[in-house]
């Protein structure tokens, strides 16, 4: 999409070099922030709702991903969202005290809305569900096919269902990205 076409959908926001797909939904774009330097891949659909979503710089969504929910979904700068991963910040009630599904009144319904909050330098592997609440802090590692149910901490390596910390990950990119950042300044 070109920059005008960007505009004309009504983002929030959006910075510099952003390359969004033509082939992914946006839906409530009035409440999608964008930064710099983003690529949103082809069949990706994000879904605002009233918290919004805030995407910070150099972000890459892959292929099939998609965002979605009334709670606010947040991705710090360098964070990295492989193949069909799903982010939720909204859930039904599966116990069956409620009914489900968006086509039914809310009186009949009991969704839960919860911000997300993906840390900077955080990868999310291929298949995994980030579920409502959930707070990734900077530098996690999430292997695919993982389900996230709960807060993960600091430069941890998480896999499964559900995710459980199964090491650290080195903090080397922290120099990197400080490299990066100069490098990018002095052209």
């Amino acid at each position: 999409m070109t920059d005008k076409q960007i505009t004309e959908m009504g983002f929030a926001s959006f910075g510099k070099n952003v390359l969004l797909s033509d082939k992914a939904s946006y839906y409530n774009c009035k409440n999608i922030r964008l930064g710099n330097n983003i690529r949103i891949d082809d069949f990706c659909v994000l879904s605002a709702g009233v918290g919004g979503i805030d995407i910070g710089n150099y972000i890459h969504i892959a292929v099939f991903s998609s965002l979605i929910g009334a709670g606010n979904i947040s991705l710090a700068d360098f964070s990295n969202i492989s193949s069909k991963i799903a982010i939720y910040s909204s859930n039904d009630d599966y116990s069956g005290a409620a009914m489900t599904n968006p086509t039914v009144p809310t009186e009949f319904t009991n969704v839960h809305h919860a911000d997300v909050k993906i840390g900077r330098h955080v990868i999310i592997g291929a298949g995994s569900i980030i579920l409502p609440g959930v707070t990734l802090e900077e530098g996690v590692a999430v292997g695919a096919l993982s389900l996230v149910k709960k807060d993960c901490q600091a430069f941890g390596i998480y896999t499964g269902s559900p995710a459980k910390k199964i090491g650290e990950r080195k903090h080397d990119l922290l120099e990197l990205e400080k490299h990066f950042i100069s490098s990018r300044e002095q052209v």
